[in-house]
């Protein structure tokens, strides 16, 4: 249920919709601490410096998180090529001698990025990816003996690469940018909110004013950092600012037409041979 109504809520409106109900509970709690005469509290240069610290401190992991964020743009795209050059090499021997060793390792290119996919949305696990990409090396052993030397190696350099970025989207993905300085940004905003609602602000509107902007700015900013230290949680319920995988989706598609491709080809050159 939850992930339906999410599905329905815009990607850039995910966060707002998420700090609502705090917002709704806070200010609920400023009007009951303020009818029952509890707000105990005054406002100082103390109170605004610990505000401003906060906000600074939230800024500093806000630029920590975006850093790995403009890196991980750019991954579903190299991925993508990485896929495609590989998947290059072998149509390319496999339009200048059709054999069942070359359909399968268009086959076998087509799966790994399937299951690439997959993996991203964390249906698949991290070592049968790396076992897929070590597999690649059957075919190219299948494919030395009709295809030239450095071929293979461009081959094995492009594998290669392909490796790294799978180990470093499962590093970004599972790792937190220092999570002691998540802890203090949290309960830090936490207490500072808590002390708002016990504050005494005359008069009272400018009170409920200051409660909900400042709650917002801070409650906002921690939960758009959150969800840019994972830009990749497809799978996450709620995430919104996450990396586009429309490169990965496009060579897929490209790969899925280069194997079926294939596939007719050898089919068709097995048929000449029967014929004749």
């Amino acid at each position: 249920m939850l992930s339906l109504v999410n599905q329905k809520i815009r990607k850039d409106q995910r966060i707002l919709f998420r700090v609502l109900p705090f917002i709704f509970v806070i200010m609920t709690l400023k009007l009951g601490l303020h009818y029952m005469d509890l707000e105990l509290l005054s406002i100082n240069a103390i109170f605004s410096g610990l505000i401003g610290a906060n906000v600074f401190l939230m800024g500093f992991l806000l630029s920590g998180v975006l850093a790995d964020y403009r890196e991980s743009e750019r991954i579903p795209g190299e991925v993508a090529a990485t896929l495609t050059t590989i998947a290059d090499e072998f149509q390319i021997t496999h339009q200048r001698n059709p054999t069942r060793q070359t359909a399968n390792a268009l086959n076998h290119i087509r799966d790994l990025a399937n299951n690439i996919h997959t993996w991203l949305h964390k249906k698949e696990r991290s070592s049968v990816v790396m076992e897929k990409i070590t597999r690649l090396n059957h075919d190219f052993f299948a494919l030395e003996p009709i295809t030239q030397v450095n071929a293979i190696t461009r081959l094995k350099q492009e594998q290669s690469a392909l490796r790294k970025l799978i180990i470093r989207i499962h590093t970004i993905r599972e790792t937190n940018f220092i999570s002691s300085g998540y802890y203090i940004a949290q309960s830090t905003t936490i207490l500072l909110i808590l002390g708002l609602t016990l504050a005494r602000i005359e008069p009272f509107y400018e009170s409920l004013f200051f409660v909900f902007i400042v709650s917002y700015l801070l409650l906002f900013l921690l939960f758009l950092i959150r969800d840019l230290d994972n830009p990749f949680g497809y799978y996450e319920v709620g995430s919104s600012e996450d990396v586009s995988l429309k490169p990965l989706d496009d060579a897929l598609m490209d790969l899925v037409k280069r194997a079926s491709d294939g596939q007719a080809l050898l089919d068709g050159d097995i048929f000449s041979m029967q014929s004749s």
